[in-house]
């Protein structure tokens, strides 16, 4: 009897960007002119945010690397372009670097709800993720990919720390935006549930908790879809390049493609607050330290670890055609470091946080 080879899973992408004036580096308030300038063919891609001054920019279903590069690229350009042209520079950053001189909520019943319950965690300055969209056959499939994916994801963030800077200064971590984003109720590594049922009605206890206005609010770092029949990603900052968005969502395909293929084994017990406590490292050292291993209960090389995650997924990279691309993509990693390491390289030798961040929006184009 034949084997059907595995269908490579599609890809999704969510990328965050801030609005910044080019003069002072604060958060420019015109993401709604910035999307009504959008070319045609982009507008419908471009999402409003809960702050006036994030566009965020959304990819269609890709199943090729070269696709998805294509659509993040073209969207980047795009949006952009429509910044500039209202003076203001589309940067690809964590954080609010600077100062968010508006902090009004933008138009919407459920932006004004969200407001009015959380109070000042909702007055907060702009935070950037990344959120990588990975096809799965179901959801009780998708409950255990989410439940596996908790060893990894603090390497997932160390990857692509990116928000080193916040109110004009260094604050000593590679992702600010991981530290300053846990103020929400629901954010942080996602529970381990037994299926699907389980996750729905935890999901529905939280929000008649209050804790989350609705469904929408469950903001752990993965999570199912209600829309999509995918596992959503979202740990990460966005990251600087689209390049390194491309890297990480193939590294996040061929890990949930393992996942999906190997035998159903029982998740590792670690506590929940072991968990958090190496996020917290990731968002310290990104990959200029060492992080901590949850398979092994012990710090490690950074690098010691990237290498380990490509090791097991290497196989499904091979299916997906994706392999050469990704070591290609490492390669550029480790010789220019992750977008923080970057934006401290930028400063080091600009000595000034608007020209940074000037030469960060124009890596957030070409790189």
């Amino acid at each position: 009897m034949l084997t059907a080879e595995p269908v490579t899973p599609t890809l999704g992408v969510e990328e965050e960007f801030l609005l910044l004036d080019p003069h002072t580096g604060e958060n420019a308030p015109i993401a709604d002119l910035v999307r009504a300038a959008l070319p045609d063919t982009v507008r419908a891609f471009g999402q409003p945010e809960f702050r006036r001054s994030m566009v965020e920019m959304v990819t269609p279903v890709c199943t090729q690397l070269a696709e998805l590069s294509y659509h993040l690229r073209r969207h980047r350009r795009a949006a952009a372009l429509a910044a500039r042209g209202l003076g203001a520079q589309l940067t690809a950053i964590g954080a609010t670097p600077v100062r968010e001189p508006d902090l009004s909520v933008p138009e919407g019943e459920r932006y004004r709800t969200m407001a009015a319950r959380f109070g000042a965690i909702a007055r907060e300055p702009a935070l950037c993720g990344l959120h990588v969209h990975v096809g799965v056959p179901d959801r009780e499939v998708a409950v255990r990919v989410c439940a596996h994916l908790r060893v990894w994801l603090p390497l997932i963030q160390a990857i692509t720390a990116n928000s080193p800077f916040f109110d004009g200064a260094d604050t000593g971590h590679a992702s600010w935006r991981g530290v300053r984003i846990q103020r929400w109720p629901t954010i942080g590594p996602t529970p381990v549930f037994g299926s699907a049922a389980e996750y729905d009605a935890t999901v529905a206890a939280l929000v008649e908790s209050g804790a989350m206005i609705d469904r929408g609010m469950v903001f752990w770092y993965a999570r199912l879809s209600d829309r999509y029949p995918t596992v959503e990603i979202r740990v990460g900052d966005v990251c600087a390049t689209a390049r390194d968005t491309v890297l990480i969502a193939a590294l996040l395909r061929a890990l949930v493609a393992t996942i999906v293929a190997g035998p159903e084994e029982d998740v590792p017990d670690i506590a929940d607050c072991v968990v958090h406590a190496a996020h917290w490292r990731a968002a310290r050292e990104g990959l200029d330290g060492d992080l901590f291993d949850l398979r092994t209960g012990r710090a490690r090389p950074a690098w010691e670890l990237v290498d380990d995650l490509v090791a097991a997924v290497t196989p499904a990279l091979i299916r997906h055609g994706d392999l050469q691309w990704v070591l290609t993509a490492l390669s550029g990693l480790r010789r220019f470091g992750t977008g923080a390491a970057r934006q401290r390289l930028l400063l080091g030798t600009t000595g000034s946080l608007p020209e940074t961040l000037t030469a960060l929006a124009r890596l957030t184009v070409n790189g």
